[in-house]
């Protein structure tokens, strides 16, 4: 059948996506396992079994990701080729929000920065900021690492029990900084904070990190759009946060549907074989929020 698939093999999970000959996407499947190298083959396995397939259906594999350095074999004796992630991240992220450039920021264990441009993909930087920096702050303080539980945490969580706003420090408007804006994260812990204001402040920190670094690497450049993608996109918080640091800066912040899995078709474009998939819809926003672009501030 001329399948390839475009794995992501990233610091905590494995990202699978497949196409047919012809471009069409095939599905799309995320696994988590205790090493990398586990987690690549058993996503292909998985991957396979849930779309009916075969190993033989297989011609190619494009890899890419930190795991993917670890890999020095074909898998499964199917042609195995590693694309750079950084050029992963920019085509992914440039096709699912069917744009020509913009900047890519791929929020995973840690967070990757790429100037994206028709077929030129330049990484500018990165932090240790990401998905790892949540898990880890919230075994230590929360005494949880599932994400499902610190999420349920956050939920009903105040940030104002834990930061400090600009408003606590200055008695006086300054025009392009909002008086509820932070000042300092948990620069400010009341005694009454609770674990849901912990862990409110945790994703507000990690989120607002991630959107100033944006902003900022957009500061002197012409391309004001930013297409977030990453597992870190699913976490209903980043529905607010980004929006008004967006509002701040005058840039905008888009995050794409399957935003996930676009390293892996990243990958896959990033080849130049199977053309490009025509599977996705017109860009928008992911649930719950409503289908929409987060427009620059005039």
């Amino acid at each position: 059948m001329g399948i390839t698939l475009g794995i992501d093999v990233g610091g905590s999970a494995t990202k699978t996506v497949g196409f047919s000959a012809s471009g069409d996407l095939i599905g799309c499947l995320q696994v988590k396992a205790a090493d990398q190298i586990t987690s690549l083959y058993g996503a292909v396995g998985h991957s396979l079994r849930q779309w009916k397939m075969n190993l033989a259906d297989v011609t190619k594999i494009f890899l890419t990701g930190v795991g993917a350095s670890f890999i020095t074999e074909d898998i499964y004796g199917i042609p195995t080729e590693k694309v750079s992630e950084f050029r992963a991240i920019g085509h992914g992220g440039l096709y699912l929000a069917g744009m020509k450039e913009a900047y890519v920021v791929s929020m995973g264990t840690g967070t990757a920065f790429v100037r994206a441009s028709g077929d030129d993909m330049v990484h500018i930087g990165g932090s240790g900021v990401g998905g790892g920096t949540l898990l880890g702050l919230s075994a230590k303080i929360l005494g949880k690492e599932d994400i499902e539980a610190i999420l349920a945490l956050a939920e009903d969580g105040c940030t104002e029990n834990i930061d400090l706003l600009v408003r606590e420090i200055l008695n006086y408007e300054i025009p392009t900084l909002p008086s509820n804006f932070t000042a300092a994260n948990f620069g400010n812990i009341k005694s009454t904070a609770s674990d849901k204001d912990f862990a409110s402040g945790i994703i507000n920190m990690i989120f607002q990190t991630i959107g100033i670094m944006a902003a900022f690497a957009t500061r002197n450049d012409t391309i004001k759009d930013v297409i977030l993608t990453g597992t870190l996109t699913t976490l209903p918080q980043a529905q607010d946060i980004f929006p008004a640091i967006g509002d701040m800066y005058g840039i905008r912040f888009i995050m794409p549907e399957q935003a996930i899995y676009a390293t892996a078709i990243g990958a896959a474009l990033a080849s130049g074989n199977p053309p490009l998939p025509r599977a996705f819809p017109a860009p928008h926003n992911i649930p719950p929020a409503p289908a929409r672009e987060w427009p620059r501030s005039s």
